[in-house]
């Protein structure tokens, strides 16, 4: 007996219906894309391991899905390390080539590659999948798809500012209202990190910190002090788990305690740039939060950093990030090219928006009529009116067959087409056609242009 096909966990089939609304979102979110000037490029599926290794962190590095070598690539293995049992070394032998974890690190590489053709600053959006090797739960994936829109070649806080505002257009252009914008900055936390003297720790630091929504407060200090770090030092920035307020009460307390942090101030001061503009021109429907204990884990962020969470009433887990990379293309020979960016997470904004039902009724509409098929000489009939309505723009198929009425019918119901066309014997003799109502059962004689008007 054949075994039942099954597909790899934290992937997913997409139905006529699901692919609809997913195009529905990367409608709106390629409309924004294209208001606020951003140019589309694509880049593979995967790259060489070289490029992705090492950027994403520790954590990121593990995630990543390795592609082994073609051929016999076990005759190629690092034979002593296999025998060591060394997993790293054994892997680098035999996969040269990973899946995309990010598009991010990619598109730092084609501005490196490219960049004798490209003008700067160079504003980019892609929208791709990518993968990572993660535990598949609600809302997390190990396959989806990305919408990032980036910035590379100026280090203007302006720039920040009109993320700020993409962020606010796409979500109000889905009708998504009160989402949060939560943003920080990396010199805020190194700052941090300087204040209480663990500045050889600052991974670790914002690693643990990044979690505090997750394992709470007692959860991050037991990470932070199993990673090194003093109980002395936690006890010093401890007022920044409980930090209360509006943006400029948090941005008052910051001050205070980084005081002695000339880098902690410099994030202050950027933070308070970005809020003043956006002041002065209020956002329609998001909110924007300063969360200091946002730091996202990876390793390229070092100026603001951004992370958007759904409505309060919905639980998910972060629908958009990113930040600025001022260094990010160094790593591949480009040195003083600052980036900054963001991303939509498609599969999370999906589930919020199927939950609040945010979708329009209209947007899994397909075939708007169906002509019923009575045989070869009536096909051909209906055919020609099918070629009319589609020249129209209307969406209209015959079905293939000619089976029985009811068997049409049906298909029809299944597939909630709202309307069906009946053209026999006697509607071919007078050049009519009986147009069917499929939700009310009313039906009507009509003739070919009527046919259009009445569809249109």
């Amino acid at each position: 007996m054949a075994q039942k096909p099954s597909i790899p966990k934290g992937t997913r089939d997409f139905s006529p219906a699901e692919v609809a609304k997913r195009n529905f979102i990367f409608g709106k979110i390629q409309e924004q894309f294209k208001i606020f000037g951003f140019q589309p490029i694509e880049t593979p599926s995967f790259e060489n391991s070289d490029t992705l290794m090492g950027k994403y962190g520790e954590e990121g590095d593990r995630l990543i899905f390795k592609i082994l070598n073609s051929g016999d690539f076990l005759r190629k293995a690092d034979a002593k390390a296999y025998e060591e049992k060394d997993s790293l070394k054994i892997t680098s032998s035999i996969s040269e080539k990973a899946l995309r974890y990010d598009l991010t690190v990619p598109f730092a590489r084609y501005v490196v590659q490219h960049q004798n053709e490209t003008e700067f600053p160079f504003k980019r959006y892609q929208i791709q999948p990518v993968w990572r090797a993660d535990r598949p739960q609600k809302g997390r994936f190990r396959e989806f798809y990305q919408c990032d829109a980036d910035v590379v070649g100026s280090d203007s806080l302006w720039q920040e500012v009109e993320f700020v505002q993409l962020y606010d257009a796409v979500f109000t252009a889905l009708k998504l209202d009160g989402v949060t914008i939560k943003i920080n900055n990396r010199k805020i936390l190194s700052g941090f990190a300087e204040v209480i003297g663990e500045q050889d720790k600052i991974i670790d630091f914002t690693v643990a910190l990044d979690k505090l929504d997750k394992i709470g407060e007692e959860g991050v200090k037991k990470e932070m002090l199993e990673k090194g770090i003093s109980e002395e030092a936690i006890e010093k920035i401890k007022p920044i788990f409980n930090l209360q307020g509006s943006f400029m009460e948090k941005i008052k307390s910051l001050k205070q305690i980084l005081q002695n942090s000339e880098t902690g101030q410099k994030g202050i001061q950027e933070l308070e740039f970005i809020q003043n503009v956006i002041a002065e021109m209020p956002l329609q429907t998001a909110k924007l939060d300063l969360d200091v204990t946002l730091a996202r884990g990876l390793n390229y962020y070092t100026g603001a950093i951004f992370e958007v969470s759904a409505p309060e009433n919905i639980k998910m887990g972060s629908i958009g990030g990113g930040g600025r990379y001022d260094d990010l293309t160094g790593i591949f020979g480009l040195k003083n090219m600052s980036g900054v960016g963001i991303s939509f997470g498609l599969d999370r904004i999906f589930l919020v928006l199927e939950e609040l039902k945010l979708f329009p009724t209209t947007v899994t509409e397909n075939t708007k009529v169906l002509f019923i098929n009575f045989g070869e000489k009536e096909a051909l009939y209906a055919l020609k009116a099918i070629q009319k309505l589609r020249g129209n723009k209307i969406t209209a198929e015959l079905y293939p067959e000619s089976a029985k009425m009811k068997k049409q019918m049906n298909h029809a119901n299944k597939r909630e087409i709202p309307f069906v066309v009946l053209a026999g014997e006697e509607e071919i003799k007078q050049q009519q056609f009986t147009l069917k109502n499929m939700k009310s059962g009313e039906q009507l004689q009509v003739s070919s242009n009527e046919l259009l008007q009445n569809l249109s």
